[in-house]
C-alpha cells in the first residue's frame, strides 16, 4: 500500500475500500497538464524568493516536463493507491528527481492548488467554447445571407402570426448565441484570478511572492481572502449556469428543427449524414441529432443543480464535498462544446423548403394586422382597425377565403375607408418590407443586422489573432 502524505499522523492504514471511495483520480487525471503547468510557476517563483534553491528549482522543472510527457504519450505509471492527480505527480517527481520532489510542496495546500488547476481548466475551455460559438455564429450568418429572399411564418403560441424573412429568424439565434459568448467572456472575470498562495486556509508563512506566481500563469488578478480562494466554486456555477442558458438556445434551434423536418411542416430537411433511419419503418427519416441536443440540455441542467445542491450547505472553508464538482463541470464542458460543434457542422448541409414556406406565408390570414394597419393610416383608430380586420378575417372564414382573396366589395363592407390600393398592401413582400423599425424584418433591416455581425465576427476573430 503506497504511503500517504498525511500518514505521520495515523496509526492505521487508509482502508482500501475508503481509497476507493475517496478516489478522483479517474475523473481528474484529466487536469494533468494545469497542475503541472502550476507546479511549474510555483517552483519558479520559490527559487525567485530564495525558499529553494535555483539549482533545485531547475531539477523539478525538468522532472515536471518529463512527468508531462509521460502523461501526453499514455505511458504515466499510475498507482491505485494515489487518491488524485496531484499525489501522482508528486510522487512520480520524487521517484524521478529524488528528494529534492519534497520540497515542491512547500508554501501551498492541495487545496489551493486544485483550485489553481480548476481555474488554468476552466479559462482553457472557455476559450474554447467562445471560439466554438463563434463558428456556430458565423454558419447562421452565412445561411441568413443565402435567405433574404425566404419569407416564412413568424410564430406565436406556435400558431401563425406575421410574414417574416427566414434570414431573420436565423438571426435571432445568432443574436441568443451572440450573449452566450458575451456571458463566457464576462464570466473569465472571475475565473482569472489566482488562488495559488493561500494555502489550506490561512495563507502561509513562507515569503511567497505571489504576483510574480500571478504573472508567470497570466493571472490579471489575485485572490483577496484565503479564505474565500479556497472555499470558492462560483466561478465553476456562472460557467454552468452560462452553459445551461446556451443550450436553452441550442435546444431552442433544435427543436425548432425537428418541427419543421416533420411532414406536417416541411420547411426543412436534414442531411442523410445528420439523421438515421428506423429498424422497423423502412420510410423513417429520423431528426437524431436535434434530438439528442434537446435531450442533452437536461443533462448540463443537472450539473449545475448538482453543483449548486452541494455547495449551497458547506461551511468554509475546503470541504471534500468540493471533489465532486470537476465531475459536473467536465461534463458539462464537454457536452456543450460537442453539441455547439455538432450543431454548428449540420447547419450548412440543411435544406430549406423555400416554396413550403411561401405557401404557408400565403394562408392562415397573416395579413390580418396589415389590414388594421392599413385602416389607421386611412384615419381610424387602432383599436376600430382592429375589430375590422377581426370582422373581415371572419367573414373570410365562413367563405373559405383569405383576406386578399376577397373582392374589393366585400372588403369596404367592412369599412367604406377600403380602397383598391388594399391588395398591395397584404402581399408577403409588401408586409415584410414595411416593418423597416430598427430590428424589424423588413430586407433593409436584415441585411444590416447581417453586416453588424459580419463585422463583429471579423473583431473577434482580429482580437484572438496574436
Amino acid at each position: 500500500m503506497t504511503e500517504k502524505p498525511w500518514q505521520g499522523r495515523f496509526s492505521e492504514k487508509t482502508d482500501r475500500a475508503v481509497e476507493a471511495f475517496t478516489a478522483s483520480i479517474d475523473i481528474d487525471r484529466r487536469l494533468f497538464p494545469y497542475d503541472i503547468e502550476g507546479s511549474i510557476a510555483h517552483c519558479r517563483m520559490l527559487a525567485h524568493t530564495g525558499i529553494i534553491g535555483e539549482e533545485e528549482a531547475d531539477k523539478l522543472v525538468e522532472g515536471l516536463g518529463r512527468i508531462l510527457r509521460e502523461l501526453e504519450r499514455g505511458e504515466f505509471p499510475f498507482d491505485d493507491g494515489l487518491e488524485d492527480i496531484h499525489m501522482h505527480i508528486e510522487a512520480r517527481l520524487v521517484q524521478l528527481v529524488g528528494p529534492v520532489a519534497q520540497k515542491l510542496h512547500t508554501a501551498r495546500s492541495r487545496n489551493d492548488q486544485v483550485a489553481l488547476d480548476t481555474r488554468l481548466y476552466l479559462r482553457a475551455e472557455t476559450g474554447r467554447v467562445i471560439a466554438s460559438l463563434a463558428t456556430l455564429r458565423r454558419e447562421l450568418v452565412k445561411l441568413a445571407t443565402a435567405h433574404l429572399d425566404t419569407p416564412m411564418p413568424g410564430y406565436t403560441h406556435l400558431q401563425r402570426a406575421q410574414p417574416v424573412l427566414l434570414a431573420h429568424h436565423l438571426m435571432a439565434y445568432y443574436e441568443m448565441f451572440t450573449r452566450d459568448a458575451e456571458r463566457c467572456r464576462d464570466s473569465l472575470k472571475r475565473t482569472n484570478v489566482l488562488p495559488l498562495g493561500s494555502a489550506a486556509l490561512a495563507g502561509t508563512t513562507y515569503p511567497i511572492d505571489r504576483l510574480y506566481t500571478a504573472g508567470l500563469l497570466s493571472f490579471p488578478q489575485v485572490s483577496a481572502n484565503s479564505l474565500d480562494a479556497v472555499a470558492d466554486r462560483d466561478f465553476v456555477i456562472e460557467f454552468l449556469a452560462t452553459a445551461s442558458i446556451g443550450m436553452v438556445h441550442l435546444s431552442r434551434l433544435a427543436e425548432e428543427l425537428i418541427l419543421w423536418s416533420s411532414a406536417e411542416f416541411r420547411f426543412v430537411e436534414l442531411p442523410d449524414a445528420f439523421a438515421t433511419g428506423s429498424s422497423i419503418m423502412p420510410q423513417k427519416k429520423n431528426p437524431d441529432v436535434p434530438e439528442l441536443v434537446r435531450g442533452k440540455t437536461g443533462r448540463v441542467f443537472g450539473d449545475l443543480m448538482a453543483l449548486l445542491t452541494m455547495m449551497k450547505g458547506l461551511p468554509m472553508t475546503y470541504n471534500r464535498d468540493m471533489q465532486e464538482d470537476k465531475r459536473a463541470l467536465f461534463d458539462a464542458v464537454d457536452t456543450f462544446k460537442e453539441c455547439l460543434d455538432i450543431t454548428a457542422r449540420m447547419l450548412p448541409r440543411l435544406h430549406f423548403g423555400r416554396e413550403r414556406m411561401r405557401l404557408a406565408v400565403e394562408g392562415g390570414f397573416l395579413n390580418a394586422t396589415d389590414l388594421a394597419d392599413y385602416l389607421v393610416t386611412r384615419g381610424m383608430p387602432f383599436r376600430q382597425a382592429h375589430g375590422c380586420a377581426g370582422r373581415a378575417v371572419g367573414f373570410a372564414l365562413a367563405q373559405g377565403r383569405e383576406l386578399h382573396q376577397l373582392t374589393l366589395e366585400e372588403l369596404r363592407g367592412c369599412s367604406p375607408l377600403i380602397e383598391k390600393e388594399i391588395y398591395s398592401f397584404l402581399t408577403p413582400a409588401a408586409m415584410i418590407d414595411r416593418r423597416n423599425s430598427l430590428g424589424g424584418t423588413a430586407t433593409d433591416q436584415v441585411r444590416q443586422a447581417i453586416a453588424r455581425a459580419e463585422a463583429a465576427l471579423a473583431d473577434e476573430a482580429g482580437s484572438r489573432d496574436p
